[in-house]
C-alpha cells in the first residue's frame, strides 16, 4: 500500500504540492490559510436560520439514515435551541448544490467530495467519526464475486468496473490512481467504466453479478453485511487499499461564529452510548476534531495526481 502512495505524492511533486493546487471558488476568501472558507466579516452576510438542515452523505438509502440520525439532531435541536430537519440528499452534487445555495447548513460530506464542497459551497468540516481509541477511517476495496474469473486487478482488464460517482474517493479517484499507478491499467483504454451512482448499487451490482466488479467502501460493505443487505459469500475481495480519512462533518462557512460553536458543540457533547448511531457505525464512538488542510492532504494528492480541478459553476 505504501507504494501507491508514494507513486501519487510523486506525480504531485512534479506540479509543487497539494495544497499549492488547492484553491477556493472566488465568492470565498481564506485569509487564515486554513485552506477552507473564512467566516464573513460582514454581519449582513451572517445567516442565524431558525431551521438547520442536515444532510448526510448519499452513500447508501437516504430513508436508512433518517432514522439513524435522529437522536443526534434530537441533541442538536437543544444544544443550538433550533429546530433540525434531515434533509435526504440523492448524489453528491446535490449534496453541494443545496449547501453552496444555502439550503444546507450542518452536513457530512464524504471523503471524495469533501474538497470539492469546501472549494465551491464554503463548507467547514472539523469533524468525522472515530473509534474510542482514536483510530478512524476506512479503506477502499475491489470487489467481484466469486468463481468471477477475477482474482486480481490486472484481471480487470477487458472487462466492466463499476464506479460509483466521480466525486467519490474511494468509488472513483483512489481506484483510478491505484490501477493506473500499480497495473498500469486506464479506464476506456483497458477496461470499461460504469457508473452505479452510490456504493451499495455497486455492491448490491456485484452480489447479483450485475457487474464483474466494483471499487467501493469497505465501511459501507461492512455495514451492508451486518444488516443482512448482502451475504458476506456473495463477496471476494481483490485488492484492499490503504486507510482513508471517512466522511467529515461541517457547516457552512456564513452562519453566525455563534452557531458554528454551537453546532461543534453537539458534535463533541454528544453521547454514543446507546444510540442509534452506535448501532449502526458499531467501531466508532466518537467524534475527533480533524482539519482539511491536515486530515485531506492524502485526498488533495489523489485529486492532483488524477488531474481533478473544482469548477464551481
Amino acid at each position: 500500500m505504501k507504494r501507491v502512495l508514494t507513486l501519487v505524492a510523486a506525480s504531485v511533486l512534479t506540479i509543487n504540492t497539494a495544497s499549492a493546487a488547492f484553491s477556493l471558488d472566488s465568492r470565498y476568501v481564506d485569509n487564515d490559510n486554513d485552506l477552507v472558507a473564512d467566516i464573513p466579516t460582514d454581519k449582513s452576510k451572517l445567516k442565524d436560520p431558525s431551521t438547520l438542515i442536515f444532510a448526510y452523505t448519499p452513500v447508501e438509502d437516504p430513508a436508512v439514515y433518517a432514522d439513524v440520525w435522529s437522536g443526534f439532531l434530537e441533541h442538536m435541536e437543544k444544544v443550538t435551541g433550533k429546530k433540525v430537519k434531515f434533509f435526504p440528499v440523492q448524489s453528491n452534487a446535490a449534496q453541494i448544490e443545496a449547501m453552496r445555495a444555502g439550503r444546507l447548513h450542518v452536513a457530512g460530506f464524504n471523503t471524495g467530495s469533501n474538497p470539492l464542497a469546501v472549494a465551491c459551497a464554503g463548507f467547514r468540516p472539523f469533524t468525522m467519526m472515530a473509534a474510542k481509541d482514536g483510530s478512524f477511517g476506512y479503506e477502499m476495496e475491489i470487489i467481484t464475486y466469486p468463481n468471477s474469473g477475477i482474482d486480481s486487478p490486472s484481471d480487470i482488464k477487458g472487462k466492466k468496473l463499476a464506479f460509483t460517482s466521480q466525486t467519490s474517493n474511494s468509488g472513483f479517484k483512489a481506484p483510478s490512481a491505484i490501477l493506473k499507478a500499480d497495473f498500469d491499467l486506464v479506464a476506456e483504454r483497458d477496461f470499461e467504466p460504469v457508473f452505479s451512482g452510490k456504493h451499495d448499487n455497486s455492491i448490491l451490482g456485484v452480489a447479483h453479478k450485475d457487474y464483474p466488479a466494483a471499487a467501493v467502501a469497505n465501511s459501507v460493505l461492512k455495514r451492508m453485511i451486518s444488516r443482512d443487505v448482502v451475504n458476506e459469500s456473495q463477496i471476494k475481495s481483490i485488492y484492499k487499499s490503504q486507510t482513508f480519512p471517512t466522511t467529515g462533518y461541517g457547516v457552512a462557512n456564513n452562519l453566525t461564529p455563534e452557531l458554528q460553536a454551537k453546532i461543534k458543540e453537539a458534535f463533541f457533547t454528544f453521547n454514543w452510548e446507546g444510540s442509534k448511531l452506535q448501532k449502526e457505525f458499531s467501531k466508532e464512538g466518537q467524534f475527533l476534531p480533524i482539519t482539511f488542510k491536515s486530515e485531506w492532504e492524502v485526498i488533495r494528492k489523489i485529486d492532483t495526481a488524477n488531474g481533478v480541478s473544482y469548477t464551481c459553476k
